[in-house]
């Protein structure tokens, strides 16, 4: 259970004092709502719009439906459309599809990563020949 404290602060960021913070054993509630507040709904280098997206890609990709369905809400509110979210879904498919792939074929982690940085370095010298850079 959070502190009183947090509780109010609580309430007054989200109108309510959701079940799942009282769910939390009391050595984790204010510390776990401290992440929530700083992390999803702060000022961060992310943007709410960009954090929601990514969350509710995470959520689907990991089939949560209260995660999916808490940021789905979270990303209306941040005016993104029905066709971003798809895309987002989409996206985190296709990472867990190439994950579940690289794993099932035990794929050389070293060598992923070194054509991986091949890869890179192709796409910046394409980008840094292409006409109308200037």
């Amino acid at each position: 259970m959070v502190s009183n404290e947090t509780a109010d602060e609580i309430q007054e960021y989200l109108g309510v004092v959701p079940s799942w913070i009282e769910a939390l054993p009391d050595s984790a509630a204010d510390h776990s709502w401290s992440v929530v507040r700083d992390l999803q709904l702060g000022e961060t280098e992310l943007t709410r719009r960009e954090k929601a997206l990514v969350a509710v890609g995470a959520g689907a990709a990991i089939q949560c439906p209260y995660c999916i369905h808490f940021h789905r809400e979270e990303a209306k509110l941040e005016e993104v459309t029905e066709a971003e979210l798809a895309e987002a879904f989409a996206v985190a498919g296709t990472v867990r599809n190439f994950s579940t792939v690289l794993h099932g074929a035990e794929i050389d982690h070293e060598e992923f990563e070194a054509e991986t940085e091949s890869i890179v370095d192709h796409i910046n010298e394409q980008q840094a020949a292409a006409p109308g850079d200037d």
